[in-house]
């Protein structure tokens, strides 16, 4: 490689320098191998960045998009001689062992110093082998499923060339208007943050040169999910206080597990734009949190600092951006285009150039890039790591536990197999949408199994089971209603699979009507005449408004996007195979004119009576209730749990002791089933005020039929901790109330003091 013959003597020079000088000190350090590893990183770094030209320089913190998803596997002309120049170091939308093979080739032999490519990927909810959308995966509250989700996502992705996946996306969102709540895991702060290190862990692994794992990023650096009227791109506009105790927490998460990359968010933030925010940039992330890693754009995010009104061009746009700590930008060409210029005129230094490079330059150096650049390019392991049949299961299992049961009126659901179905409905025997969003490289045509497919896997009388589509997604035309109506006539019971198209959730994709699309409703009501029992079916990536389904359906089960497995995990589901044990991470709302409305919100000065709900003078509705539809935490399962025996180790403790609570959970039912036990705390006074519930501690639990056991929960002062009134994080003593229970609102509860 022309790299190593061209800094070979620096770095075997300042290697042994540096291990000489510091001889005594690294042998009294508890990971020897740990240190020098890092030593001959840091000299080949420093050997590097001396024989760079600061065109070289620039070109690291550049990064451009290839023209696969209009084109298939190919690179702008212009953006290959970019690469051959030295001015774009990185490269994404761009995989397969054979594509990436050749653009790094491009790179290695026709550059002057051959420094590797990049390329990275948007990974979000699987690679080939699609799992559920992560709103979805959130519902499982399973972290160890989750991790290996990413796991598997990891080592697809990485078996085709890709080095670095845009994900996790961790914003904490409580408004089901944006359409990139289907991208996160939900409204709670606590379980994101857990969530979002377990997605960490998954694409990371424990070692980042292994040829099965990539950089994650987390995104989108921040309070993007705070967009005003759920709006995407939208402005927010939220205290210190609220940016600190609710949208920050699972960045810091992540940075604690060692996440390699963040992104900005396209927002502003209190009247600067996230990507030109020093405050959060560099005075939180970098200084206060010590991130170490690379800060991206989002896809153009400099460039569109112009049309949010805080610089004049793209020039402004560049320098406002990387003074701020941004290292590398999303296809804006912006610093390619006046980084240089800017450091003529003295606007940005090359020192700052020099740390945004260095941390690149790190992380492609711990990814082995350096030692072998091809090693993610292997068209053997790429061939036996795709959609493997253990993949293909791990993604079965997570679509079965990531759906939540919202209704089971008379026990309807499981379905005997020799009932006769009319299965109706748009999504039904749909391979397009069953994926979801952000689907990656996943096939929508051949691969995906549809819930027709599934329930045909499991129904051996072929007579038995009719189909018909009923109606479109979001249309109008009623022709296919006869035909719906007809087979539903001569079914036992009828099942409807509905919901969005996936384009309708994601990014850009915001929508103030969250009733189910088009017609579909109509049809539901048509059906409804029947006198037949029937099943709802969901696929959708975000809550939606279902009052008069929760009302007249006589079961729904929420499948949000599934997957490629989706259709054989949802039969699973339906006809008794596996007993559902999904628990909301978003509550859903009665109706649009609630949101946001999420579970932990504050007392006011005037709070409702439950028993007198429509008081006169009260923070209520005229028309409707306060409380959601169908409350976070919320799932049904094909058998019953009772929580009995609620008790504390002590009712008083002090700032260094540690409380335990205790519950009993029975399984009351006729089925084996799962139950994910939850603890939330109410701090009864604060020097600010608090909310009325904060989920602490969850544990998922498997129990037969009949069977019992004794659930227990740990928690300390550090639990307690909030940003109280000037600002500091700690607990204050006072009064506390324990919650436990199946979610946020069925509970038990009791009391316990800090002093």
């Amino acid at each position: 490689m022309k790299i190593k013959k061209l800094i070979l003597f620096f770095s075997l020079s300042v290697f042994f320098g540096v291990l000489g000088c510091k001889k005594d000190s690294i042998q009294n350090e508890n990971n020897v191998l740990l240190n020098n590893k890092n030593v001959k990183m840091e000299s080949f770094l420093d050997s590097l960045m001396q024989v760079m030209t600061l065109d070289e320089k620039i070109g690291q913190m550049v990064l451009f998009s290839t023209d696969w998803e209009k084109t298939g596997p190919s690179i702008n002309n212009s953006y290959k001689k970019l690469v051959e120049e030295g001015k774009v170091g990185n490269i994404f939308n761009a995989y397969t062992s054979k594509f990436t093979r050749e653009l790094q080739k491009t790179a290695i032999e026709n550059t002057r110093l051959g420094i590797p490519l990049l390329f990275g990927y948007d990974v979000i909810h699987g690679h080939r082998t699609i799992f559920p959308i992560s709103l979805g995966e959130s519902a499982s509250w399973d972290l160890e499923a989750i991790e290996n989700g990413a796991r598997i996502a990891a080592i697809e992705a990485a078996a085709e060339g890709i080095h670095w996946t845009f994900a996790p996306m961790v914003d904490i969102a409580r408004d089901p208007r944006w359409g990139r709540v289907s991208e996160g895991a939900g409204e709670d702060v606590y379980l994101g943050s857990e969530i979002a290190k377990a997605r960490v862990r998954g694409f990371q692994g424990d070692d980042l040169s292994a040829t099965n794992t990539i950089l994650a990023c987390a995104k989108h650096y921040a309070a993007y999910g705070a967009a005003q009227g759920g709006r995407d791109y939208n402005t927010v506009d939220i205290s210190e206080r609220e940016l600190r105790t609710t949208y920050l927490p699972p960045f810091k998460a992540t940075v604690n597990e060692g996440v390699a990359t963040f992104m900005t968010s396209f927002n502003e933030l209190n009247g600067v734009p996230v990507t030109g925010n020093k405050y959060l940039l560099t005075d939180i992330l970098k200084t206060e949190w010590g991130f170490k890693g690379f800060v991206v754009t989002d896809y153009t995010s400099i460039n569109e600092m112009v049309a949010h009104g805080i610089v004049k061009d793209d020039k402004e746009a560049a320098e406002l951006a990387v003074n701020a700590g941004v290292d590398m930008d999303m296809q804006g060409a912006a610093f390619m285009d006046y980084l240089k210029e800017l450091i003529a005129e003295g606007k940005v230094s090359e020192k700052k150039v020099d740390e945004s490079v260095r941390s690149i330059l790190a992380l492609k150096y711990q990814l082995g890039l350096f030692d072998d650049p091809y090693k993610y390019c292997d068209e053997e392991r790429e061939k036996n790591s795709l959609m493997t049949t253990e993949n293909l299961e791990a993604a079965r299992d997570m679509a079965r536990k990531s759906s939540v049961l919202l209704k089971n009126n008379k026990e309807i659901l499981p379905i005997s197999k020799d009932k006769k179905i009319a299965l109706i409905g748009p999504l039904a025997d749909n391979k397009w949408d069953i994926i979801g969003s952000w689907s990656a490289a996943g096939d929508r045509y051949e691969k995906p199994v549809t819930v027709l497919e599934g329930f045909k896997t499991k129904i051996s009388n072929s007579s038995n089971l009719m189909f018909a589509k009923g109606c479109e997604i979001n249309s109008d035309d009623t022709k296919g209603f006869n035909e719906a109506i007809a087979i539903a006539k001569k079914a036992d019971v009828i099942v409807m699979v509905m919901g969005e198209s996936q384009d309708m959730s994601g990014e850009s994709a915001s929508r103030t009507n969250l009733d189910l699309p088009g017609n579909q409703k109509d049809l539901l009501k048509e059906i409804k005449k029947t006198g037949k029992p029937i099943v709802l079916v969901l696929m959708n990536g975000r809550p939606l408004t279902l009052e008069w389904e929760n009302e007249h359906i006589d079961a729904i089960l929420e499948t949000w996007f599934p997957g490629t497995m989706g259709g054989i995990a949802i039969a699973d589901l339906i006809f008794g195979d596996y007993n559902p044990s999904g628990k909301l991470t978003m509550s859903f709302p009665r109706n649009v004119g609630q949101i946001p409305i999420y579970y932990n919100v504050k007392n006011t000065g005037r709070p409702i009576d439950p028993k007198n709900p429509y008081e006169k003078y009260k923070s209520n509705y005229l028309d409707v209730l306060n409380s959601p539809l169908y409350p976070f935490g919320y799932g049904l399962s094909y058998t019953t749990f009772e929580y009995s025996d609620l008790s504390i180790d002590k009712n008083k403790f002090t700032f260094n002791e540690d409380i335990t609570v205790s519950v009993i959970i029975k399984n009351t039912g006729k089925y084996k089933g799962e139950e994910v036990a939850q603890l939330y705390v109410q701090d009864l006074v604060g020097s600010v005020t608090r909310p009325l519930k904060e989920l602490k501690r969850f544990e998922k639990i498997l129990l037969n039929p009949g069977e019992s056991k004794e659930v227990s929960f740990t928690i300390n002062s550090k639990d307690l901790a909030f940003y109280t009134r000037d600002m500091s994080f700690k607990a204050e003593p006072g009064e506390f109330k324990i919650y436990v229970g199946t979610n946020s609102q069925n509970v038990l509860e009791t009391q316990f003091s800090l002093k």
